[in-house]
């Protein structure tokens, strides 16, 4: 079976967009909040951060739990692995996550100033310069035969999009809208000329938007 590479739950606002300006350490997303975009994978039974019991079954804890489902590998942009720009001023900066990063898998950080790999618990970050066909090879080969998931940001999702990489996309689009920052698209419509298009509607209120390629 061909391996894919998939978009899992890439969140965006009503009007296109996956992340606000004026990113900082403080704000991951920038002018956006999180607590609203990601409200709907928050609230499900298989949130992995959920410390108390209970939360939400049905569609919206299908996605969440699916996250990770045959995934071998991840790629991302620089501005999902932290908020430093140019060439790296502090090595000692490790990620958004902790010493326990969600992915369990390799993953491939795309950046014009490499950096030495290093391994936090199960996960290994490699930081790669190279165009999105490279970088997927490398991908693929690290992820033994399971898919590779497309992590973001925004303007990553894009670039692998314009080299027609990518395989299908889930992309949660809340009701709120920010205005400006890291936009993905103006609207859906933009990708159907590569892509079939199926739209969720969920309770929680958010648009479950499932592509595949044609």
């Amino acid at each position: 079976m061909d391996q894919l590479l998939r978009v899992q739950n890439f969140n965006v606002s009503g009007d296109g967009f996956g992340a606000g300006e004026h990113q900082s350490l403080e704000r991951p997303f920038g002018d956006a909040d999180p607590g609203t975009m990601f409200a709907w994978a928050g609230a499900t039974a298989s949130w992995p951060h959920r410390s108390a019991p209970g939360g939400s079954r049905g569609l919206d804890d299908y996605f969440t739990r699916d996250f990770a489902h045959n995934i071998g590998a991840e790629i991302m942009g620089r501005n999902k692995f932290g908020p430093q720009r140019g060439p790296w001023q502090d090595l000692d900066w490790r990620g958004w996550w902790g010493d326990e990063p969600p992915f369990h898998t390799p993953v491939f950080v795309l950046t014009h100033h490499t950096r030495p790999s290093f391994t936090l618990s199960d996960t290994t970050f490699h930081f790669v310069d190279g165009d999105p066909a490279d970088v997927l090879v490398q991908a693929k080969e690290a992820a033994q035969g399971k898919d590779v998931r497309l992590g973001g940001g925004a303007a990553t999702i894009r670039e692998f999009l314009d080299a027609a990489l990518v395989d299908t996309l889930h992309v949660a689009v809340s009701q709120v809208r920010i205005g400006s920052g890291s936009r993905l698209w103006e609207s859906p419509e933009e990708l159907l000329d590569r892509f079939h298009l199926e739209v969720v509607p969920s309770p929680s209120g958010v648009r479950h938007h499932l592509f595949w390629r044609k």
